[in-house]
């Protein structure tokens, strides 16, 4: 891989982004076709590659679920490379006439959707993410320049030069995609002050990667990603569907920012509760952190919670658990620990479901459904490059609309005010 600075990068995504922006939507359907080929055909190298990360990943120790978040298997790829064909049915959004309208003076003017120009994603250790953002932000017109994490570096060098070979092949600047050739915390830095290039900063990843660039960025930054996710279990709930709710939120996919990392459980149905939800996430040995009374329910085998486990994203087998006097309770501790991210409550209430919607201010409120459904497939759009916990232009999962922004064309025949 040839070691271009950033600078260097960030020239060379400028210097094709009107390339790309002016493309035809055959011409980026063809690009997305040969990359989801590519990595079918290349799928043995990128196992290959993925195993040297993998190698390391013991050698340093990293968590079970971390590992699974950073493998790659022949299924994966082919899962990776379904996502970027689904891409292709997407509609076109580029060139979109959002309103079009006539001034009384005469003026035509049209709202249009463009793309951002070049985006640039600092993530972390899920090499899928190179492939997904590449695939979605090229979609959208957009160039990009990936950052990725030392975890996966050898994938992502590898998935990386498949999507420029194969877009050449379509007919696009190779240049359209680009990696960061080191993981270096310059690198880092350098990417979020690439003002004279970057349109947008968009960081995937912990608490910590979006705080750092959050405070170091001087490029435009959509946050995302943090998710410290809750479900209150009211007193009206249906116990089995609220087990079978926490357990595919914590279980399912313990890694990913969408699981869930605390259950309030309302005081009334607590007794009876626990042992239910215990006895299911013990099949997926889940460790338990709990305050002193869902102890004092559950005995020994429920660690003693300190403050940080109220706001920690585990990303694990592991859970917090509270009990609380009601809906006060648990709207209270999710405005203090929650991250904006998804939140969940299972009742038969209308009242307090609507009023949990209301009141909890997050991205993706639920009302008796998994938070692991914060996704853009699950939403419809296709695909996501993250899920947005800010408000300002995107919030929640980001699809090809979120990666766009607008343009007024205006036509007059010699009006002058």
């Amino acid at each position: 891989m040839e070691q271009l600075t950033v600078q260097q990068l960030g020239a060379n995504a400028k210097a094709v982004a009107n390339i790309l922006a002016a493309a035809s939507p055959k011409q980026k359907n063809d690009a997305l076709a040969a990359i989801a080929d590519a990595l079918i055909a290349r799928t043995d190298e990128i196992i290959a590659a993925n195993k040297t990360d993998l190698d390391n990943a013991v050698k340093n120790n990293m968590s079970k679920s971390m590992q699974d978040r950073l493998l790659l298997n022949a299924d994966r790829i082919a899962g990776i490379a379904d996502g970027v064909r689904k891409l292709i049915q997407l509609e076109e959004i580029v060139g979109r006439v959002e309103a079009g309208y006539v001034r009384p003076n005469g003026l035509r003017i049209q709202k249009t959707r463009v793309p951002l120009g070049v985006i640039g994603i600092i993530f972390e250790s899920r090499p899928n993410v190179t492939v997904d953002a590449a695939a979605l932000c090229m979609k959208a017109g957009n160039c990009v320049i990936l950052r990725g994490g030392k975890e996966a570096f050898s994938s992502n060098v590898c998935l990386t030069d498949i999507m420029r070979d194969a877009v050449q092949t379509a007919g696009l600047p190779a240049d359209i995609i680009q990696l960061v050739p080191d993981t270096s915390r310059e690198s880092s830095n350098q990417l979020m002050k690439l003002s004279q290039y970057l349109d947008v900063l968009i960081p995937r990843g912990g608490a910590g990667l979006i705080a750092a660039v959050a405070e170091n960025a001087t490029v435009p930054v959509i946050r995302t990603g943090v998710g410290n996710c809750h479900v209150f279990v009211d007193a009206t709930a249906d116990l089995e569907m609220a087990v079978n709710i926490i357990d595919n939120g914590k279980t399912q996919r313990p890694s990913v920012c969408n699981a869930v990392e605390t259950v309030l459980i309302h005081k009334d149905i607590a007794a009876e509760f626990l042992p239910k939800m215990k006895a299911k996430l013990d099949e997926h040995k889940v460790t338990l952190h709990g305050d002193s009374a869902a102890q004092s329910i559950l005995g020994d085998c429920v660690l003693e919670a300190g403050e940080d486990d109220w706001a920690n994203e585990y990303l694990d087998y592991q859970l917090a658990v509270k009990i609380v006097d009601g809906i006060d309770g648990a709207l209270a501790h999710i405005a203090q620990y929650g991250t904006n991210h998804s939140e969940c409550i299972v009742t038969r209430s209308l009242e307090n479901a609507e009023r949990f919607q209301r009141e909890v201010d997050a991205a993706a409120v639920y009302v008796n459904a998994s938070t692991r459904f914060t996704d853009g497939g699950e939403f419809g759009f296709g695909a996501e490059i993250g899920i947005s916990t800010q408000k300002l232009h995107a919030r929640g999962p980001m699809g090809l609309y979120e990666l766009t922004s607008v343009k007024y064309l205006i036509n007059g025949d010699g009006q002058c005010r």
